[in-house]
């Protein structure tokens, strides 16, 4: 099995192909950031290991291939972010949360946020004890 993990440079590809859909090697070395610091060619190379490791899927029907996003950003943060809690928080999702809201400003509508997916999360979790002594 491949590491599906993007490094820094392949996670900023993969953003902007979730940002602008499917692109050819060109769209995606103008959308980046610090394109006049990284090479076309550098691009080009990037999204052939990408392709090789499952992160972008490339159609070659077309004189100039394009690609696109074989994973969604959801599956890649859920996957760095479990990988993070094993390295760095043994494991411990509760240390993770702890530090992420001790460490970054948290704006009030964020806590309500944070307050409305707990209320969720716990109401699903009464509700799936309660069903389960039935």
């Amino acid at each position: 099995m491949t590491d599906r993990k993007p490094t820094d440079a392949e996670l900023e590809i993969l953003s902007v192909l979730w940002k602008s859909g499917p692109c050819t090697v060109k769209q995606v070395h103008q959308a980046l950031p610090d394109h006049h610091l990284r090479g076309y060619t550098t691009v080009l190379k990037l999204l052939q290991i990408m392709s090789t490791k499952g992160l972008v899927k490339r159609d070659e029907h077309q004189r100039a291939h394009i690609y696109e996003a074989a994973v969604t950003a959801e599956q890649t943060q859920r996957n760095m972010l479990a990988h993070l809690v094993d390295r760095a928080f043994a494991g411990s999702t509760n240390r993770l949360i702890m530090q992420a809201l001790k460490s970054q400003g948290t704006t009030e509508e964020e806590l309500k946020e944070i307050r409305q997916l707990l209320d969720k999360m716990e109401h699903e979790h009464n509700d799936g004890a309660t069903h389960n002594h039935d």
